[in-house]
């Protein structure tokens, strides 16, 4: 399996494979056209991890899960449920979700796996869609529900709040996106625990249907929803506060870890 990293060191950013558990191979070039191995290794305790990639559009996917749309007094969908969260919500492992002033109080959690798209797709068979997908990585659907839910005529200012789409902590190249657990961990306790096989719309539906209606650039990423255990579902519900940690696991990939914060 290969790891692609994006970090900074010293101010510089760069791309590395994951080398054990502890270490980056740094590489030359652009991950997403050519790129060749160095000579160089760094630790990742030395450098900071980023949004493995600074993708040009976010496309999200909602009632994606079975379990998630029962939970949701919601119909399973004819066809994928389609939003957008703008490209400054991207933020990536480690970097604080902040609680925006103007809606701190009910913000969600929503662990997914993401698609990175790694090259240009438009009218993609099922067949062929995994042959433009470059990765996977976690992806954090943060949500701010009062907004998404009762506010708002539309799911775009709920969605897009700044670090309201945590990606990390790399991209993992090799994987079964169709059968793999996941999870959500909210100050050690599990909210959140299911397995890609629920998904409604798997990976290659998702990529063939949204690229019959967009081109999907190279970077591109589609986060492919969200299973059941969500806050706003629970009873009472249990929303993110400041001094919270949220983690999000995808097996076969790794633990994206976000703090949450107040804005001040």
């Amino acid at each position: 399996m290969a790891r692609l990293a994006r970090f900074s060191d010293e101010g510089q950013i760069h791309y590395g494979l994951l080398r054990d558990n502890d270490t980056l191979q740094v590489i030359q070039g652009d991950i997403l056209r050519e790129w060749q191995e160095t000579e160089r290794f760094v630790k990742l305790e030395q450098v900071t991890l980023l949004a493995p990639v600074a993708p040009p559009n976010v496309i999200a996917i909602g009632l994606n899960y079975r379990a998630h749309a029962i939970e949701s007094d919601m119909p399973l969908p004819e066809r994928p449920v389609i939003f957008f969260k703008i490209t400054t919500a991207v933020c990536g492992p480690n970097d604080p979700i902040v609680l925006p002033r103007m809606a701190p109080d009910e913000v969600d959690y929503e662990c997914e796996l993401a698609i990175i798209i790694g090259k240009e797709a438009k009218h993609v068979t099922k067949a062929d869609a995994h042959d433009y997908v470059l990765g996977y990585t976690c992806s954090n659907d943060v949500s701010a529900r009062d907004c998404q839910i009762r506010l708002d005529a539309q799911w775009a200012r709920g969605k897009s709040f700044d670090t309201f789409a945590p990606l990390g902590p790399w991209i993992e190249t090799e994987l079964d996106p169709d059968n793999v657990g996941i999870r959500t961990r909210l100050n050690g306790r599990t909210m959140q625990d299911s397995n890609t096989n629920d998904l409604i719309f798997d990976t290659r539906t998702l990529i063939s249907y949204l690229s019959d209606a967009m081109t999907l650039l190279p970077g591109t990423v589609i986060m492919t929803g969200t299973p059941s255990g969500v806050g706003f579902a629970r009873k009472p519900p249990v929303f993110l506060r400041d001094g919270d940690v949220v983690e999000i696991e995808v097996d076969g990939i790794g633990t994206l870890r976000n703090p949450v914060v107040a804005e001040t």
